[in-house]
């Protein structure tokens, strides 16, 4: 049993409360599918707050299953040492870890993932064993010219993290940070070619994922580029 004796007594109380809250919730395992810049971001810490649900990012699982040193946590640093890619297996295997913890109970948002009709097949036959299912698979579809918008009009201030758009978050002065007055960069990423070249890719690769979960009648199709209140509520109605 973990120690609970240094924990303060406010986030102790402020932990049950959450459990409390949530013990009435119904169960939802949810896959987040979209392209850079859809608003999936947005999207995904309401979903996570209203459901009581985690959040399970692939990346940010396999650094932590690393930085845990758990067995397979173990082997994914061996493999990304040599500079391979962490096979599916193992992946599931974490993604599995994962969802055995106490704040995956209600369910849990995989973002990210899969990203390959055997992933979804590996993935779907380690919840079976469960005797779970993938519930919904939310698909952000955005046309990519307002994707371009969106994305080549960010400017970041390098050393705080602020960011602005040219047209929806503008600086008090062109080009200069709002606070320090310090010059804006624009992300290499966030320019009209990387982002077709990335693109592309995400269509070519995702369309197969969305085709294998519409046949089992779990994709919920999202207009993401409507506002994001109209998407949260849209998301409220299909769940």
């Amino acid at each position: 049993m973990a120690d609970l004796s240094d924990v303060a007594a406010t986030d102790l109380f402020s932990e049950l409360l959450r459990r409390l809250k949530c013990m009435p919730k119904s169960q939802k395992r949810l896959i987040l599918v979209g392209p850079p810049g859809c608003g999936k971001g947005t999207q995904s810490p309401i979903l996570k707050e209203q459901h009581c649900l985690c959040h399970l990012a692939t990346g940010d699982m396999l650094r932590a299953a690393v930085a845990a040193q758990t067995p397979l946590g173990l082997m994914a640093k061996q493999t990304m040492e040599k500079g391979q890619l962490v096979s599916d297996d193992l992946v599931i295997g974490i993604i599995d870890e994962a969802i055995q913890k106490p704040s995956c109970k209600k369910g849990f948002i995989l973002d990210g993932f899969p990203r390959t009709v055997a992933q979804a097949e590996k993935l779907d036959a380690m919840l079976s064993k469960q005797g779970v299912k993938v519930d919904k698979v939310l698909n952000f579809e955005i046309p990519d010219s307002v994707l371009e918008e969106r994305i080549t009009g960010r400017w970041v201030h390098p050393s705080s993290g602020r960011s602005y758009h040219t047209k929806f978050a503008p600086p008090k002065v062109p080009g200069r940070d709002d606070v320090t007055g310090e010059p804006l960069i624009q992300r290499k990423d966030d320019t009209a070619e990387v982002l077709k070249s990335r693109l592309d890719g995400f269509h070519k690769q995702t369309k197969p994922v969305i085709d294998y979960y519409t046949t089992k009648g779990v994709v919920v199709q999202l207009q993401a580029e409507k506002p994001p209140q109209e998407v949260t509520v849209a998301i409220s109605k299909n769940l």
